[in-house]
């Protein structure tokens, strides 16, 4: 059931997420063309893509102390303000290099798209309802993969790659606007005084926990396939190994965005309700990776029936959505004021393992010559999925200990 809270404040700020996914989801549906039309490389393809998630993880512990001191209005809208001029600056660029700089500010301007949803819900919502309300969000955010799969791919014959970076930006001043005028402020409570140095020393002892390093490194690998693969490898590997065109690898990605919006949902839903009946609060998280690495194990053996692909590829979206559903524990388990800090603090996490695996995908696949078609070898797709793969699994054992001895505390 709808309430005039979600409308004020969850749909505007889903919707600031909704450019977040559209500015990493792009990519895979203009990498292609952009590895043509300037003849880039693998490695300078990924590293381009790559340059969002390294400006994006450097903004995020700033960008948890601006969270705590302004709240989430106020820097959503300046920061939906910057992604419209990295879209702007990204459509005007004449080579590789003026659109790394367009990714790098890009990945400033989108780096609240969900830590703010977590702390205004964490602001505005009962503790209870914090996981379930921002399923709800992260799946409205899910549109914007949406928005950049099958409708890009057939509307890039009529606008070309710049004019999708065009309308981008525009898209991105209205959420500014919307904002603006929708989200309420956060009352701050009288007497909490706080200076600039006290909420950086703060980040720093969040940094120093045995808690968040316990959980943070696992629910940061969970939302890692989706940030490597959606915003850019997942494409071409279904060119490369699938066999698929253009209008079908567009297709599948659709389909994906709507899974995600599906698995966004439900794992928001059970990782609410898991805490409501007393279970283990990262039950969710362990289910989701263990999904996730079985799944890759399939994509690893080079499928390419359709029907084996596209169920392969919706189920991984269903389970690596539980990402937030992660965070928001993660984040419940440190006060309430802290929560820019810490979820920040997890994406860091995240975006520096998305930046590493996404850069390392291309330098893998550039072990291998060239296709004739001028695609990579799947072959080397599939080494670069044993190495998500180890490292999912990896997390799956650490956060499950790590679970067990907290329960045992």
């Amino acid at each position: 059931m709808l309430s005039r809270l979600m409308v004020r404040v969850t749909f505007p700020l889903a919707a600031a997420n909704v450019m977040n996914q559209a500015a990493r989801m792009v990519m895979a549906i203009v990498g292609p063309v952009l590895a043509l039309e300037l003849g880039l490389s693998a490695v300078e393809l990924g590293v381009l893509a790559a340059s969002l998630f390294g400006a994006y993880a450097v903004a995020q512990l700033p960008l948890g102390v601006a969270l705590d001191a302004f709240g989430a209005r106020r820097v959503q809208i300046v920061l939906m303000l910057v992604a419209a001029l990295g879209f702007a600056i990204f459509a005007l660029s004449p080579g590789f290099a003026g659109l790394a700089v367009a990714r790098m500010i890009l990945g400033v301007g989108i780096s609240a798209g969900l830590m703010a949803l977590i702390k205004a819900h964490a602001d505005w919502f009962e503790r209870n309802r914090v996981a379930h309300v921002t399923g709800i969000a992260t799946a409205i955010g899910a549109l914007g993969s949406a928005l950049t799969t099958s409708p890009v791919q057939a509307l890039l014959p009529a606008l070309g790659w710049r004019g999708i970076f065009f309308g981008l930006s525009l898209l991105a001043l209205g959420v500014a606007a919307w904002i603006f005028l929708s989200v309420p402020e956060k009352r701050r409570v009288a007497g909490n005084a706080r200076s600039l140095r006290g909420d950086i020393a703060l980040s720093g002892r969040i940094l120093a926990s045995r808690t968040f390093w316990r959980f943070a490194p696992a629910v940061a690998t969970l939302s890692m396939f989706n940030f490597a693969y959606l915003g850019l490898w997942a494409g071409p590997w279904l060119r490369d190994v699938a066999g698929m065109d253009g209008p079908a690898r567009a297709g599948v990605l659709f389909l994906y965005t709507f899974a995600m919006v599906a698995g966004s949902m439900l794992t928001g839903s059970a990782a609410s309700r898991a805490t409501a009946a007393g279970l283990p609060a990262f039950l969710v998280p362990i289910v989701s990776l263990i999904g996730m690495v079985l799944l890759q194990m399939g994509l690893m053996l080079q499928p390419n029936q359709p029907a084996i692909v596209l169920v392969l590829w919706l189920a991984l979206a269903v389970f690596g959505a539980a990402g937030p559903a992660g965070y928001v524990v993660t984040c419940q388990m440190f006060p309430p004021e802290q929560t820019g800090r810490v979820s920040t603090a997890v994406n860091t996490l995240t975006l520096g393992f998305a930046f590493l695996i996404q850069a390392t995908i291309g330098w893998i696949l550039d072990l291998w010559p060239r296709t004739a078609s001028g695609g990579w070898d799947p072959d080397g797709y599939s080494w670069a999925l044993a190495l998500t793969t180890a490292l999912q699994a990896l997390a799956a054992l650490v956060m499950a200990t790590a679970q067990r001895r907290a329960r045992a505390i």
